[in-house]
Order: structure tokens, then C-alpha cells, then sequence
């Protein structure tokens, strides 16, 4: 038996406090609204109770943010893609954030198991003024358990449409592509750190988002293999190899911080369920 999940966000201000309302279909929740930093900054964690997605499996994740509004969207753990008999696994993700919106998409890694079949879409769009500062973390096989991504198939997918694509498909029957210098060169994870914004950010806003970037880069241990760069005036970004999760979730971790003081002068404040 597969399942179709859907959920539906909207981030609204409501005297003078963001506020969530959501409806889902089959199994995908949000837990309760929590306000760690005051109403300004609405923080909500995802919860798949299934635990991971096998073929056939279909998760759509749809969030709007309106006028002014600032959503903050993590989860408890990785999103798991199982071993699949032939079907694929697909989790699509559509943000949308309205004129001065603000969202951070920070879901925990996609964990791709040895025979996996699996799509991971993420789309954006966004309206002038608008920000949106969110990752992507894939980790390939349970290194730590002996267990390699041996056989399968992984799509990544990241668009802001017309202006931002990238898009790559890792067969674990690719060596040239794993283990190669020019591609994952023996590394198990790769990670993407990124700020969308809905105007031209200028020259100075960008070169400042690159110098805080690679401060925090050059002072990491994954510093031999990241680097910041900015494809066109909408878009900064960080990319990192790593051969574990841990290491490059720390690195994307604090380079959110840099940017979230950067750009919104606000401090480098933690979900909650991270320290669980």
C-alpha cells in the first residue's frame, strides 16, 4: 500500500503576531506554534509519523506566506527514503511568499537508503521584498552502519522559477560521479545553504552575504570542501561535501546564522527540536 500526504500552510499576521493555519490529508502534521523569539517569528516542526517515504510514497508540502509575515518550517528528524521495489518515492515542496515575507526552510537531512528510488522537489516563489532562507541536505547510504548506497536512484531538485535551477541525479551505480575528484570524490553527503531574495539584492548585500559565508567557512573543518558563490543578484549560496551528516549540518547551520543576522538582523535563534 503507498501513500499520497498533503499539507497545506498559511502564515498570516494577525494583530501584530504571525499565526499558521494548516489542513493536511493522510499522514503529515505540523505540531503546536511556538514563539521562542515573540510573535514576530512563527517556528513550526513537520512530522511524517510513518517515518520515511517507499516507493509509490507521494508527500506534497505546500506554504504560503503572506504580506510581513515570518514562518519558520524544521523537522524532528531525516526524512528517510526506504528501499524501493521499482516505484518511485517523490516529496514535492512548493513555498510561495507574498510582497516583504520572510520564510526559513530548514527540514533536517533526506536520508537516501541502499535501492531507494526517490524525487526531492523543492520550488519557491517569490514576490519583491520578499526572503526566503532555507537548506537542503542529502546523505547517501548509513556509512556508519556498513550499510552503502549501493543500488538506486536519487533526483534533487531546487528551482525558483526562471531565475534558479538546479538539478542532479545521483545513480549509486555512477563511481565516476561518487568517487571521483571531480564529482563526490568518495563523500556521502552534500549540502546546500541558501538566500533567495524577491528583489536584486545589490552588490554590497551580496559581497557582504559571501565575506560572512566564507568567514565561517574558513574557520570550519569542512573548509577544503565548500565554498560560497552567488549564480545571479537573487541568490547566495554555500555548498559543502562531507562524509558524514554531522559536520555539514553544522556548517549550514551556522552559516544561517550569519545570513539571518546579515540580512534580518536577527540572532542566530535555534528551533527548539534541534536540541532534543
Amino acid at each position: 500500500m503507498t501513500w499520497h500526504a498533503r499539507l497545506q500552510l498559511d502564515y498570516t499576521v494577525e494583530a501584530e503576531r504571525c499565526v499558521l493555519r494548516h489542513q493536511h490529508t493522510g499522514p503529515l502534521r505540523i505540531l503546536q506554534s511556538l514563539y521562542p523569539e515573540g510573535d514576530a517569528v512563527c517556528h513550526n516542526v513537520l512530522v511524517h509519523p510513518p517515518g520515511g517515504l517507499v516507493g509509490g510514497d507521494t508527500l506534497d508540502i505546500t506554504a504560503t506566506v503572506g504580506p510581513g509575515a515570518h514562518g519558520l518550517l524544521t523537522t524532528p528528524g531525516a526524512t528517510r527514503f526506504y528501499r524501493s521495489a521499482g516505484e518511485r518515492a517523490l516529496q514535492r515542496t512548493e513555498l510561495t511568499l507574498a510582497e516583504g515575507a520572510r520564510l526559513e526552510w530548514l527540514p533536517l537531512e533526506a536520508l537516501c537508503y541502499d535501492a531507494c528510488q526517490a524525487e526531492n522537489r523543492l520550488t519557491m516563489h517569490l514576490a519583491p521584498g520578499a526572503g526566503l532562507l532555507g537548506w537542503d541536505v542529502t546523505a547517501l547510504g548509513l556509512p556508519g552502519a556498513s550499510l552503502p548506497f549501493a543500488r538506486g536512484k536519487f533526483q534533487q531538485h531546487l528551482e525558483v522559477p526562471g531565475l534558479w535551477l538546479e538539478r542532479g541525479l545521483i545513480d549509486a551505480a555512477d563511481t565516476r560521479l561518487l568517487d571521483s575528484p571531480l564529482g563526490l570524490a568518495g563523500h556521502r553527503c552534500l549540502a546546500s545553504v541558501f538566500f533567495v531574495a524577491g528583489s536584486p539584492l545589490g552588490r554590497e548585500a551580496r559581497q557582504g552575504a559571501l565575506d560572512a559565508a566564507r568567514e565561517v567557512i574558513d574557520a570550519h573543518p569542512l573548509a577544503a570542501t565548500a565554498g560560497a558563490t552567488s549564480p545571479n543578484g537573487r541568490v547566495v549560496i554555500v555548498r559543502a561535501l562531507a562524509p558524514l551528516v554531522e559536520p555539514a549540518m553544522d556548517l549550514m547551520q551556522r552559516v544561517r546564522g550569519a545570513w539571518r543576522e546579515l540580512f534580518w538582523q536577527l540572532p542566530p535563534t535555534r528551533p527548539r527540536i534541534w536540541a532534543m
